[in-house]
């Protein structure tokens, strides 16, 4: 089966067409080689995906005959990622709320003026 109908069919893409433009970009490698979207998985390999700033471990127990329900994904795929992998992922999601809060608009200019006030590195 090709690795990108794979992805699909055991939901880690929602689309066929994302698997493959991921596969294209060499989000997808196999013992450590970047491969081509027609490239033939068996049971056995392990995949290293990267997704959403994570790297997913993923071995390949069986190949689905088609796309599969959601809790019949764990028959076709075991997850080798480790903790360490999402914890990062949520040290990176507070470093990026430092400022503002999401949703809240453009700065005031009472903002402004404080983040000049701060930022103000010339001396009187």
């Amino acid at each position: 089966m090709r690795i990108d109908k794979y992805l699909w069919c055991v939901r880690f893409f929602k689309t066929r067409s994302l698997a493959t433009k991921a596969v294209k970009k060499g989000a997808v490698k196999i013992a450590g080689e970047t491969v081509k979207p027609s490239r033939d998985i068996y049971p056995t390999d392990v995949l290293e995906v990267r997704k959403e700033q994570i790297n997913y471990k993923i071995e390949v127990l069986d190949l689905p005959p088609s796309r599969v329900g959601a809790k019949l994904v764990d028959i076709y795929k075991k997850d080798l990622t480790p903790k360490e992998e999402f914890e990062k992922n949520e040290l990176l999601t507070y470093a990026k709320d430092y400022y503002r809060k999401k949703g809240t608009g453009r700065p005031t200019k009472k903002d402004r003026r404080d983040l000049e006030d701060f930022t103000d590195t010339t001396e009187d």
